[in-house]
């Protein structure tokens, strides 16, 4: 018998705030199917306030509340019958962050959880990486937010390390990422690839995801380091509002794809990765997915 069921994600990043509504498709005796219903985003860039002041503005509360109103009501309407909202980086630093969930609980009914860096990639672990992942090969998989980086190492099909740095879009066109930091992830990334050959990275994210689109590979198919280069080449050489007319980029896309392209660069660089897989997964799916694990027990 088959039974469907609705699941909604709300991932509370530092760039943008995003509602993945998934259909979970069971039937007996066959593997669970998850289809994309829905996904809407709202670019708030909590960010450009919480890393240079500590706290979510006036002005993004209000922002931020108005879209947690309309994700609820499209929940509503879709008939979700589980949820779960995370809150990343930026909510993490921000001092008046726990009095914003109060807020937002007591305005809207929806229940956000601040979750650490760990937690963060361990959420993001939980996406199926089995059609994408040989298990015989090993894979970086880098997830580029606006206020971290999550990383995870793959090898023979299980995870072997993962961990979160402060390196994100958002800190970095504000000029908050030190060299240390870059320096830590790049002995983080040679220490824990230098005993494998032949390893490429997963990468995940909108502005990877804008980029393989805009190659017009054919789904499934990775991109090489070469026109990854190639295209930041391509980014630096242009303006801000160059990169919205000529490449037809979201103004709010237009500034943090370089950095964006710079971080995968450098995880490719640091491991020796010559292509870059896109699956288009990220901490929403990751939600999804958790969801779907605790119904089973």
């Amino acid at each position: 018998m088959l039974t469907i069921e609705k699941y909604g994600a709300i991932d509370i990043g530092s760039n943008a705030i995003r509602l993945l509504i998934s259909s979970v498709h069971e039937e007996d005796g066959k593997v669970t199917r998850f289809k994309k219903t829905s996904l809407v985003r709202v670019p708030i860039r909590l960010g450009a306030d919480v890393f240079r002041t500590k706290e979510v503005s006036e002005d993004n509360i209000i922002r931020m509340l108005d879209t947690m109103q309309a994700y609820q009501l499209l929940m509503k309407t879709h008939k979700v019958v589980r949820y779960k909202a995370c809150a990343t980086s930026a909510m993490r630093e921000a001092e008046n962050g726990k009095k914003v969930v109060q807020l937002i609980r007591e305005k809207t009914g929806i229940q956000i959880d601040i979750i650490d860096g760990a937690e963060e990639a361990a959420i993001i672990a939980m996406t199926d990486l089995n059609e994408l992942i040989n298990t015989d090969a090993t894979y970086l998989y880098v997830d580029v937010g606006g206020g971290s980086t999550e990383f995870t190492l793959y090898n023979n099909g299980k995870i072997v390390i993962s961990r979160s740095f402060k390196l994100g879009t958002v800190r970095l066109l504000n000029n908050l990422v030190s060299d240390e930091i870059w320096k830590e992830v790049e002995e983080w990334i040679f220490e824990n690839t230098k005993n494998y050959t032949r390893i490429s990275l997963i990468g995940t994210g909108g502005n990877i995801n804008n980029i393989f689109k805009n190659s017009k590979k054919e789904v499934g198919k990775p991109l090489s380091f070469l026109y990854l280069s190639s295209y930041y080449e391509l980014l630096n050489s242009l303006s801000y509002e160059e990169r919205i007319w000529k490449l037809n980029l979201n103004q709010d896309r237009a500034d943090v794809i370089v950095p964006a392209v710079k971080i995968y660069l450098s995880a490719m660089k640091w491991s020796g990765a010559r292509k870059i897989h896109v699956p288009k997964i990220g901490l929403s799916d990751g939600i999804i997915k958790f969801l779907y694990s605790k119904k089973q027990f």
